[in-house]
């Protein structure tokens, strides 16, 4: 596939800080080059619900898309950039069966499933490199040569020429599959902007106003109100910093880190998913890590997790430089395509995953506050889930209840009733 594939051109906006960005046209919080945009002078154009979605990642522009489908007059928010974080630096893979005996596999399969629909919809393969993927496990140790390979590997792609052992297949091309997450996210908002009206606005939430119970308006700092019949807070692993939220249940960060590379050979490269337990040398236990070949002919490795205190600003995220370094080693002893020098290491990056104490995502209406929904938590399934998610919540909000997902495991009443029986 050429590699221009994704150089898409689109509606542009001016962020905050004056840089002129290829994705959804958004008003700025700073520089607003049009009187009518300005937030405190907002009108709502003919709709029963006004809705205000908290969050530019996956979670909220899918749920911003959903919920314009289904005739709300929408306004997302986002502090810094659609996709900036973790939706902009995840890896995409989706897994239609790996979450299934747990509380999130009936939220997994539907989006899952819905991913697929949105690729029909949107031209996925085109616009966001959706396509279905073989994954296999193996096992990498840096103190083998490359010629130590086992017996039985001929299920190996080419391209995985380093000393790796016991390939097993976990995922088929009907059950594992990927996107390109930041081109997800960005196509989707742009499609709701255009067709269902979306408005997104760059600016940070200061505060909800709540009165008798009941959510009315959206502080913006420094830039004033937006009144709203429902607001939906999909902050990520920012959710720790809004009050509201923290004092009900907690929302930690845990940073990933991540590489792209392009190899000089990038058509080479086929649609194996490959996860990995990586023993480096002199070290006993193995990492976990994953490869994932983009049809770009770009390829992603990511792992290298530990938990870290959220910064304020996500422009301020930072990798950590021997995680990178690791990063680095591992693609280069799985691959010779893939070393240093014969690929071009295009992007060292890191970013926050949401995750919660009881491994569940939060989703549904906040306890003491009508009209006030969260959707946060997804850890590493983030990008899998978001669709699921984002329907599961607008018809939460326009029809009182979820169709295509039961959200009673997801309430995050659950942590209030565990402080009670505290």
């Amino acid at each position: 596939m050429d590699k221009t594939l994704f150089n898409r051109t689109g509606p542009t906006y001016e962020s905050s800080d004056g840089r002129s960005t290829a994705t959804a046209s958004c008003v700025s919080a700073k520089q607003n080059s049009h009187p009518s945009c300005e937030v405190d002078r907002f009108i709502v154009h003919g709709s029963p619900k006004r809705v205000v979605v908290c969050g530019g990642g996956v979670i909220g522009v899918c749920t911003a898309y959903f919920l314009a489908k289904k005739g709300a007059a929408v306004t997302l928010i986002e502090m810094s950039d659609v996709a900036c974080a973790a939706s902009g630096k995840a890896g995409g893979f989706l897994a239609l069966d790996w979450c299934d005996g747990g509380p999130m596999e009936p939220l997994a399969r539907a989006s899952f499933n819905l991913h697929r629909s949105l690729s029909e919809e949107l031209n996925g393969p085109e616009s966001y490199g959706y396509r279905a993927l073989t994954t296999l496990s193996l096992t990498v140790s840096e103190s083998e040569t490359r010629t130590a390979i086992a017996a039985g590997t001929s299920t190996l792609p080419s391209w995985v020429d380093g000393p790796a052992r016991s390939p097993r297949s976990i995922g088929t091309l009907e059950t594992t599959a990927q996107v390109h997450p930041q081109l997800f996210t960005r196509t989707l908002i742009d499609r709701a902007m255009e067709k269902h009206g979306v408005q997104v606005v760059i600016a940070k939430l200061e505060r909800l106003e709540v009165e008798e119970g009941r959510v009315g308006s959206v502080v913006l700092e420094g830039r004033g109100v937006l009144d709203a019949d429902a607001v939906v807070l999909a902050l990520g692993p920012w959710s720790s910093k809004l009050n509201l939220l923290s004092s009900l249940f907690r929302v930690y960060g845990l940073k990933a880190h991540s590489i792209v590379l392009e190899p000089r050979e990038g058509s080479g490269i086929s649609p194996h998913a490959l996860f990995l337990s990586y023993y480096p040398s002199k070290r006993g236990t193995p990492l976990e890590l994953e490869v994932y070949p983009r049809p770009t002919g770009e390829v992603y490795v990511c792992g290298m997790s530990n938990e870290e205190e959220v910064p304020n600003d996500p422009d301020e995220i930072r990798g950590n430089p021997e995680s990178i370094g690791m990063l680095k080693r591992v693609a280069k002893t799985v691959s010779s395509h893939l070393e240093e020098g014969v690929a071009r290491v295009k992007t060292e990056q890191a970013c926050f995953l949401s995750c919660t104490d009881d491994g569940v995502p939060i989703i549904g209406e906040v306890p003491g506050v009508k009209g006030c929904y969260v959707a946060t938590g997804h850890s590493c399934w983030g990008i899998l889930n978001a669709p699921a998610t984002g329907a599961a919540v607008a018809e939460l909000i326009i029809h009182g209840h979820s169709t295509i997902v039961d959200l009673k495991l997801f309430t995050p009443a659950r942590f209030v009733r565990q402080k009670k029986w505290a």
